[in-house]
Parts: structure tokens; sequence; C-alpha cells
């Protein structure tokens, strides 16, 4: 038999004695040699039965590798979601202006009241300096607050009719030069129609248009982007084709080079989840929905002219109407 300390006990009678390992009967004296990087024996912390070393990690062998497989499944795991995590996180600059948003229509900051200074601003939501001056910025566009000079920005409150005075996001891509907004060409060139566009433009699906497209920049970070959609014979001709910024608005260079009058826009928004250009180009996750904003230019009898086409990020953009009460 063996005994604790991994030794073979001699047996009564044929000088034989029981092996260490297998359970087998060994010569007197020969265990230990055959068995020698066996021994000694211990207590195994799977089974708690005293054995050689070997045996058991034959025994256990599958056992831990299974455990091993599982913690790295683990790890793996965590991993993505922390990786999940960061890509749903909008910037900085948007997170406090929905912060200070919330404030605001919470009664934290009333109409007429100073808002915290940048240092304040910058102190309190450990963020840099552009990010706050990035956040203002977006709030005193959007009309929550106004600056004074010299005194400092006061709050308006959450806008109301002033959105009306605002130009909406097609309306203002037109009448807009390039060359006033930060941005670079991501495409200029002929492709085929997609049904929305072709119904808007009033073609045939999959005909041959113009398309113009534009990745704006604010701050630093992607903010939208925008596609300015023609039929073939108004692009013939014109500036568009280039791949350098317009130094005039669309509708001013359209109406100079091709003498065409916009009357009015039909606009639509829609959403859906990006694809996987687009959601790199804006630096966005994959799962979260686009807002798309379509502009059908049209003339005075109503046949089109051109269509712009926005899209912007769901989180980090929100539309916004207000119109009288009769």
């Amino acid at each position: 038999m063996t005994g604790r300390g991994g030794t073979s006990a001699v047996l009564r009678g044929g000088g034989w004695s029981r092996c260490c390992v297998s359970s087998r009967r060994c010569p007197a004296g020969s265990c230990r040699d055959r068995h020698r990087g066996n021994l000694p024996s211990r207590r195994c912390a799977a089974c708690r039965i005293w054995r050689s070393r070997l045996r058991c990690r034959q025994l256990h062998g599958q056992r831990v590798a299974s455990r091993i497989r599982s913690n790295l499944v683990k790890q793996l795991v965590g991993c993505w979601t922390v990786m999940t995590s960061l890509e749903s996180v909008p910037p900085k600059y948007a997170q406090l202006v929905q912060t200070l948003q919330r404030r605001i229509e919470s009664g934290d900051y009333p109409p007429g009241t100073l808002l915290p200074s940048e240092n304040q601003l910058i102190q309190e939501f450990s963020v840099s300096r552009p990010t706050v001056v990035a956040a203002l910025r977006v709030l005193r566009e959007q009309g929550w607050i106004e600056s004074q000079q010299g005194k400092g920005r006061f709050v308006r409150g959450r806008p109301a009719m002033a959105s009306i005075e605002q130009k909406r996001p097609g309306q203002a891509y037109l009448t807009k030069p390039e060359t006033a907004t930060a941005g670079e060409m991501v495409g200029v060139g002929v492709v085929a129609a997609p049904n929305r566009i072709a119904v808007l433009l009033d073609v045939q699906p999959q005909s041959k248009v113009f398309v113009r497209r534009r990745l704006i920049v604010r701050e630093g970070e992607p903010t939208e982007l925008v596609a300015l959609w023609l039929p073939l014979e108004l692009s013939e001709g014109t500036d568009l084709t280039s791949g350098e910024p317009l130094r005039q608005g669309f509708r001013e260079h359209l109406h100079a080079r091709k003498g065409v009058r916009f009357d009015h826009i039909v606009e639509q928004i829609t959403a859906r989840i990006p694809t996987a250009a687009e959601a790199e180009q804006l630096a966005m996750p994959k799962n979260t929905p686009l807002l798309a904003v379509f502009g059908a230019v049209r003339e005075a009898s109503g046949r089109p002219l051109a269509v712009v086409e926005v899209l912007l990020p769901a989180d980090r953009h929100e539309l916004e109407d207000a119109y009288p009460v009769a």
C-alpha cells in the first residue's frame, strides 16, 4: 500500500509492492525508481485524495482546461462590454449640452439668470475649455442662452417660437457657402439614384443623377453628412462637379449658372440605422439611429430641382419646430 509520503510498502509474500500510481504490483523496491517523476504524493486540491501529481494531472487536466477556457471567455465578454459602452458614449461637449439643457428645463437655471462661467463649468464637469466653449456655442445657436458683451451668458429658457426664425437643416445648406463651415468632401460624381431620391427628383429608379457629399465637422467632431442630389442636366457646367468647397450657396450658384429659381421646399424626416460607412464617417455606434432629413427643392410650378439630404446622429441632435396656435 502507498503511504502519505508516497513510498511503497512491501507486501508479505513474494516480495511485491503495491504501485503508487497504477495500483498494480511492482517488484519490491522498484516502484520509486519507475515512478520517480511522480513522487512524492500529495493531497489533490480537486479530489482531496493522496495520490501522485502526474495521476491528478491526468484525471483533472480536462477540468482545468475547461476552467481556463471559461475564464478566458469571461474576460473577452468583459472587454467587449467595455468597448461597446465606450462606443455608445456621445462626445463630451454633447453630454455637457444635454446636462445644461436639463438644468434649464428643471428650473436650476431660471430664465434671466447668469449661467456659470467657463471656469466654473470646467471645474464642475472636469472638462477642457474647448469642450465648454463648444457646448455653449450650441446652446446659443439653439436659443437656450444669450451672450452679453462684458456681462456673461444669460439663460433664455427652452426655445419656443425662436425656432421659427432659424433656418431648417435643408434650407441652411442651400443658402450658406460651403467655405463658411468646416468639413471635407467625401464624394462627388454620378451615381444611380436610390429609390427615395428618384421619387423626390421625379426620375426613374436607378437613373443616373449627380451627388455631392460633404462631412461637416464642428470643434473637431464629425456632426452630420450633407448630400446635394441633382439631375445631370443641372450639374453640367457648374462648379458643383469640383472637389473644392463652394464660395457661394447652392441656391445662388445654380441661379447664376442655370437660371433656376428655388420657390419652396418639401421636407421629409425619417429615422434608420446607419450603414457601416456612415457610422465610420460620423464616428457613431452602428446601433444608434440616424435622423435623415430630405429637403426636396422645387420651383413655383412644382418641378423638382434638387434634393438636400442631411444625416444626423440621433444621440447628438434634436429637431424642434414651433408654430402659432390659431
